[in-house]
């Protein structure tokens, strides 16, 4: 049994607390966080939100400053009748990729949930937005709470001009394109803090300029050296192939006004802005829960909360880090809390007490004596997938009692592609990262071409893979909402990439 703690030296007493309390309970994680871990951060801007406000957060995708749409109060009803119910509970914090990191934590949470919510996310999310290369590359941490403002402002102020139906449709059809409307190879570094000052340079050259391209369409049809020549003149005027939708549309929708294009401009930062946390979900809360866990487990260790204060922190944590069974009516694919607390422990026991599997597998630093430079470095330079590839051992992969099957629609009865052995460790590990990579979950459609000198039709191909085609319903709903905002028809070909051959085809014409 631990000697009695003496009460000078605890941080709290009790559930209750106050701003002093968690002005002591960040104090006293910061020197965990800078002494122990090593860890990099923005400053910490912490507050206190109600469950009606948590509410809120969740229903406009997690962000303090939003504009108005329909889908968020839609979203809100759902999940405060599922929390008056009892049948889900609330996170007990939201954290922001921000400078400084701002922190929302609920008033509901106990001292000791303060103070776990606290090490999470004012120090574990805190790092990894800080330190993660692909936010460091596509995001803006600085600029992000004033733009959020300016989009507020932007929408409400087209509301007033335009009306709430004409913007409302706009948003409609940018959400339905959101996850469309990303840079997935890196241009320029983001500055979200210049974007209102551009949006007004850009309405005072829309009042000067127009559009040259539209109003220089042939006449007649040429011949078809002259055709094909077109071809490749339009296809180089406007850098097709394009894989960033929302971005082809705002630059060049023929009938779009300059406020619609704009309001595409926002939907598509926002959608940017939210990528990186995209790829990086599993380390991204394996990371935050190590943190936590280790910043926890020392306080406790130098007598600055109870056993009581420690237990229940280690009930709340396991219960973020529980792996439900495939067969129980819990499961829903790969907890990506518990994989990720799972890699970075695993990594820890590979430093500090490795086997000669793990020296073998992992010879750069098995034994080396500190996990935190080799966690740090994790957390800098990867993501989910990469990580995957370049940690996980053999030995969670039979803590999880991974396998792989392999699903062939063509054949009658599912096989299994990889046990554990040699050669199905490492198939099994590729096969798992793959699950993580967005190149091979999200599908890969582009614009491809424009009929200008006809109908002006938008031609897209989508590279089916593994013979995945799309939902023919959905496709067809989305391609509704590309149509309404190109204003002519569109044209999805599903397409074979080893043969190039047309395995189907999705046509849509605007709304009338």
């Amino acid at each position: 049994m631990n000697a009695p703690v003496s009460t000078a030296q605890l941080l709290y007493e009790g559930a209750d607390w106050d701003f002093n309390t968690l002005m002591r309970i960040h104090d006293a994680c910061e020197v965990v966080a800078v002494r122990d871990l090593g860890l990099d951060y923005y400053t910490n801007r912490i507050e206190i939100i109600s469950a009606e406000q948590m509410l809120d957060a969740y229903a406009s995708t997690g962000l303090p400053l939003f504009y108005r749409h329909w889908s968020f109060g839609k979203q809100f009803a759902q999940h405060e009748a599922l929390y008056r119910k009892g049948l889900r509970g609330l996170a007990y914090e939201i954290v922001i990729n921000s400078d400084p990191c701002l922190s929302y934590v609920m008033e509901e949470n106990t001292a000791t949930l303060q103070a776990l919510v606290i090490a999470h996310a004012a120090f574990g999310h805190n790092h990894f937005f800080k330190n993660n290369r692909l936010f460091k590359e596509w995001t803006d941490a600085k600029g992000i709470l004033d733009y959020l403002e300016f989009a507020k402002g932007y929408i409400a102020d087209c509301e007033d001009r335009y009306g709430e139906i004409a913007v409302e449709r706009v948003l409609d059809s940018a959400h339905a394109l959101m996850n469309y409307g990303v840079h997935r190879h890196h241009r320029r570094a983001i500055d979200l803090r210049s974007e209102e000052l551009r949006e007004r340079e850009r309405r005072a050259h829309d009042e000067q300029m127009y559009n040259v391209l539209w109003s220089t369409l042939p006449e007649r049809s040429a011949g078809a050296s002259a055709v094909a020549n077109d071809v490749e003149k339009r296809r180089a005027m406007l850098q097709l192939p394009h894989e960033n939708i929302l971005y082809f549309l705002e630059k060049s929708a023929p009938r779009l006004a300059p406020w619609q294009r704009e309001v595409l401009r926002i939907v598509r930062n926002v959608a940017q802005y939210f990528h990186p946390q995209r790829q990086t979900k599993m380390m991204n809360e394996g990371c935050a829960t190590y943190v936590h866990h280790r910043i926890l487990n020392t306080l406790h260790a130098e007598g600055q909360i109870t056993d009581g204060a420690l237990l229940e922190a280690l009930h709340s944590h396991s219960s973020v880090i529980m792996q439900p069974d495939f067969d129980d009516p819990r499961y829903s694919g790969i907890n990506p809390y518990a994989l990720g607390f799972a890699m970075m422990e695993d990594i820890e026991r590979i430093c500090r007490e490795p086997t000669e599997e793990d020296r073998e597998w992992f010879p750069d630093f098995a034994g080396c004596g500190d996990p935190m430079p080799v966690l740090r470095h994790g957390w800098a330079e990867f993501r989910d997938e990469s990580f995957i590839l370049q940690f996980l051992s053999p030995h969670l992969m039979r803590k999880f009692k991974l396998f792989h099957l392999q699903d062939d629609v063509a054949q009658p009865v599912l096989r299994v592609d990889a046990m554990h052995d040699e050669r199905g460790y490492r198939r099994l590990r590729r096969a798992l990262a793959k699950q993580y990579d967005p190149a091979w979950t999200d599908p890969d459609i582009q614009v491809v071409d424009v009929d200008l000198s006809g109908d002006r039709r938008l031609v897209l191909e989508h590279r089916v893979a593994a013979g995945r085609l799309l939902e023919e319903q959905e496709a067809r709903q989305v391609l509704r909402h590309l149509a309404s905002l190109w204003s002519y028809d569109v044209l999805l070909r599903e397409i074979d990439p080893q043969t190039g051959a047309s395995l189907r085809e999705h046509a849509v014409s605007p709304p009338r």
